[in-house]
């Protein structure tokens, strides 16, 4: 379970920080846009975000109108008139998901800090009946939810043998 001793300002510097890490170890020429930016863009309808988590994590929730990443995939120039943002919890995944795919010339960006970041900025979640409360955070390490908000995460097998 999240630790709700940090404030949401400390745990976005930590989600930050971390994401700046994985970016210039592992994917330091992905473009990236902040979740405020993100936000912008949904307001004003030019937005899709591609998911790029497996499916238990998308059913506990998403960010608003995302779709899979296999149904980007299935036609990736159907969003050609859209700004296309991956993401997933911390936006390592990604990361390296965006890495490949503008290496095939798309033009994609990475949501800095992934789902965690999004609902730290004061982003909204949806599950399959609407917005929700509750986030996906794969695993303990990235346990850093917006107060107010309840965090699940895979359990050991789960991680082992993946989910």
């Amino acid at each position: 379970m999240a630790d709700s001793t940090l404030t949401d300002e400390e745990k976005k510097t930590l989600v930050y920080t971390m994401y700046q890490n994985y970016k210039k170890n592992d994917f330091p020429d992905v473009p990236d846009i902040h979740p405020e930016q993100a936000m912008e863009l949904l307001r004003a309808g030019k937005v899709i975000f591609v998911d790029t988590r497996s499916q238990p994590e998308m059913d506990i929730s998403m960010l608003p109108d995302a779709i899979s990443q296999s149904a980007f995939l299935k036609n990736p120039e159907k969003f050609k008139d859209k700004t296309v943002i991956a993401y997933c919890t911390i936006s390592y995944r990604s990361g390296k998901f965006t890495q490949d795919m503008n290496k095939k010339k798309n033009q994609i960006y990475n949501l800095t800090g992934g789902i965690l970041a999004w609902v730290l900025e004061g982003g909204k979640i949806y599950n399959k009946t609407g917005e929700t409360k509750q986030i996906h955070v794969y695993g303990e390490n990235w346990d850093y939810p917006a107060n107010g908000y309840e965090s699940v995460q895979f359990g050991f097998f789960e991680k082992l043998f993946g989910s």
